[in-house]
């Protein structure tokens, strides 16, 4: 099954270092997620990026440093968007939020007959 629509795509950056009640950021931003019943959330580790701070983050797999930038992509309708942002609003102490209107095309699996 194929199903089309327009959506509203947030895609939230900042660093593995940064925290939500004494969590990582990103875990915690993907559980408002579920719990408003969001459709889904994706988070991606960076391999090098730099912001507004000028610094630049890096994802070093021969140490223990744990400032690789990182994304998180939420998309689902307009309404249901704008139930996070207050949310992240309060989450989030340093970053950037790009939002944009999306074309969504969805497959899913038909369900199946059993006679």
């Amino acid at each position: 099954m194929k199903e089309q629509f327009q959506a509203r795509m947030l895609r939230i950056h900042f660093t593995e270092a940064d925290k939500w009640q004494g969590e990582p950021l990103y875990k915690a931003i993907v559980a408002k997620c579920m719990e408003l019943g969001l459709a889904g959330a994706i988070v991606y580790r960076g391999i090098e990026g730099f912001g507004a701070s000028a610094r630049i983050y890096h994802a070093h797999s021969l140490s223990f440093s744990r400032d690789a930038p990182v994304m998180v992509s939420v998309i689902d309708t307009e309404e249901k968007i704008q139930k996070l942002i207050p949310h992240l609003d309060q989450m989030i102490a340093g970053g950037l939020i790009a939002s944009s209107t999306v074309e969504v095309i969805r497959y899913s699996r038909a369900a199946k007959v059993f006679q």
